[in-house]
């Protein structure tokens, strides 16, 4: 029996240790540092083993990994190298759902040499995203056909029965992240012109889409010009990659990152006051000033901006007292988030993932359109938890049945690995729906 070894237990760890077992022949070992956690996904199932792991500990971590068949990485982006590298060390392959970094990329031909896989990007986004759009850009390309222009969009979001506070998001793990995204520069093609935006632009330059009969709002995500080569469509003029949220998202957050809660100095004496006079100590003002005042002459908007009633309901202008010692800005925002915009039991989230292509071939041209949108299971896997951990089970699977055999640090965008993928993806109900209208050339 094969033995596969997960690192971490956080909320994306439970659908993939699910699917592992179902095999039948696979023996799963959860190492975490809350023990407890990983106790409570395994559930004395059989071929189980919770142990504990102290990840900053190079020797501890080297312990779990080195007797494993293979290593799922569910840790933080930055602990994936030192993982990999130990990977390496004992001929492991590992599969992890984040971007590969540079120092990622670095060890391709140590792997390769070594004929060992370490697969990433095999998530949600990035993953299901690469794999639904590699697929149609392979069939166009096939016959003959070439891509002139590719838009991608995603976004997790509540479900519309689920979406009730006023800022149309909740979360189910910590707002960091999501906050830090907000900093990004963007850059991408549109109709042969590249455009770049400044992190404090990007929630200033957003559209609105309907999708699924949903109203939805989407703004630029990160660098979008590499995957042109890295999908091999060359002959584009577009290529955008887009975040998805509900109408008014993109106006809040711009006020938001304007009166500076996504910074990340820090602020001391915070323990006891209020979350009113930790927002003056943040803004560097008097805690007697008016802080709606404030808000509205440093980000330019009136007194009845949709944001500020939003800042007022998630309780920043109140008398909540701060039991830490000290924070940031971005930081101090995430905590009240994270108390505030959690969902509830019987509460679902929702997944949409859309890609728009226009194709060209010798007398005609195609619109074709990609859509998935999948729904939490109330009291059960959120859909942001299932379409990230889906993905990388799969493929865990196969890699142990010696049926992907890829080399090297590898994304998934060769058909070796999307086609089983996502037809087992499909299997379990995460489906692409795919439309395509047809235009002949010279005619009306």
């Amino acid at each position: 029996m094969k033995k596969a070894l997960i690192l971490g237990a956080g909320m994306v760890a439970k659908p993939i240790i699910d699917y592992l077992l179902s095999s039948g022949n696979i023996f799963v070992i959860n190492a975490t540092r809350t023990v407890s956690k990983a106790q409570l996904i395994l559930q004395n199932r059989p071929h189980t083993q919770a142990i504990p792991l102290l990840v900053d500990n190079e020797a501890d971590l080297e312990n779990v990994i080195k007797s494993a068949d293979i290593v799922v990485s569910l840790l933080p982006y930055t602990y994936h190298v030192r993982t990999a590298k130990i990977c390496l060390k004992y001929k492991i392959p590992l599969v992890t759902t984040s971007y590969v970094s540079p120092q990622m990329r670095d060890l391709d031909g140590e792997a390769r040499a070594k004929n060992i896989l370490l697969l990433n990007e095999i998530g949600l986004d990035p993953g299901i995203d690469h794999m639904s759009a590699m697929r149609i850009i392979n069939q166009v390309q096939n016959h003959q056909g070439k891509i002139t222009a590719f838009r991608s969009y995603c976004g997790g979001i509540p479900a519309p029965d689920s979406n009730t506070n006023p800022w149309g998001y909740k979360f189910s793990w910590s707002p960091r992240g999501v906050l830090m995204a907000g900093r990004n520069n963007a850059r991408y093609l549109w109709e042969g012109e590249i455009k770049e935006i400044e992190g404090k632009d990007l929630f200033k330059n957003n559209w609105m889409m309907n999708i699924g009969g949903m109203a939805l709002q989407a703004y630029p995500n990160r660098d979008s010009l590499p995957y042109i080569d890295l999908y091999g469509i060359k002959t584009t003029r577009t290529m955008f990659r887009g975040t998805l949220r509900y109408p008014g998202w993109c106006e809040t957050m711009w006020v938001v990152s304007q009166i500076g809660l996504l910074k990340e100095n820090e602020i001391t004496g915070v323990k006891g006051k209020t979350y009113r006079e930790i927002l003056s100590l943040i803004f560097g003002i008097d805690p007697k000033s008016d802080l709606r005042d404030f808000i509205c002459q440093k980000a330019g908007i009136i007194r009845n901006h949709e944001a500020i009633s939003k800042l007022e309901w998630l309780g920043l202008f109140g008398d909540e007292v701060c039991d830490q010692e000290k924070t940031t800005p971005i930081d101090f925002l995430s905590m009240v988030m994270q108390q505030k915009m959690q969902y509830l039991e019987n509460e679902r989230d929702m997944i949409v993932l859309h890609h728009e292509f226009e194709a060209e071939f010798r007398d005609k041209t195609e619109s074709i359109t990609s859509t998935l949108i999948d729904y939490g299971i109330p009291g059960g896997d959120s859909a942001m938890s299932r379409t990230v951990s889906l993905p990388a089970a799969i493929a865990v699977r196969l890699i142990l049945e010696g049926k992907i055999r890829e080399q090297g640090v590898r994304i998934p965008v060769d058909p070796e690995i999307y086609e089983p993928v996502m037809n087992e993806l499909e299997q379990l109900g995460i489906i692409c729906q795919e439309k395509t209208q047809i235009h002949l050339k010279g005619k009306k």
